[in-house]
């Protein structure tokens, strides 16, 4: 009984567009709509809490030039970019928890359509692993909390 609560639970969930299946560790989330709008909803999320795009990845456009380069020419994505910050606050708190903290700094989260989904944006972070001290993990969570607080707000 248990486990069907918990198929039930996890379909539901992608049926409702709150979550997808992903690799372990990673968070993905989907919404209809236009790339760039869903991307700048994310800069947006992140400018209102005070935070900077530190560097902007163009992995789609990367995997495009180097793959004419490589003989290899399948279109992974329509767009593709990785958005990285910080929060000087929890990167602080998280590497004053453990100073080997820092291999989770900067953020990044991951906006990109497919082209057999159009019309689909989707947007993945890593989720921090929460471990070390009590401390480490609650700065960790905090992170994580964050991530998807911006992800959750760019959806909408």
């Amino acid at each position: 009984m248990k486990r069907l609560t918990l198929v039930l639970c996890a379909g539901w969930l992608m049926f409702a567009g709150l979550a997808e299946a992903a690799a372990p560790g990673v968070q993905l989330r989907s919404v209809k709509g236009e790339f760039t709008d869903v991307r700048d909803r994310v800069i947006m999320a992140l400018e209102s809490r005070g935070l900077v795009v530190n560097y902007t990845a163009k992995v789609g456009d990367m995997l495009d030039r180097t793959g004419r380069d490589l003989g290899r020419d399948r279109r992974i994505y329509n767009n593709a970019e990785v958005l990285e910050f910080c929060s000087a606050a929890l990167s602080r708190d998280t590497m004053e928890a453990d100073p080997r903290n820092i291999v989770f700094c900067p953020y990044a989260i991951a906006v990109y359509t497919l082209p057999h989904t159009p019309g689909t944006v989707y947007l993945s972070y890593r989720v921090p692993a929460a471990q070390g001290s009590g401390q480490s993990i609650r700065a960790l969570r905090a992170v994580e909390k964050l991530l998807a607080e911006v992800v959750g707000e760019a959806l909408q």
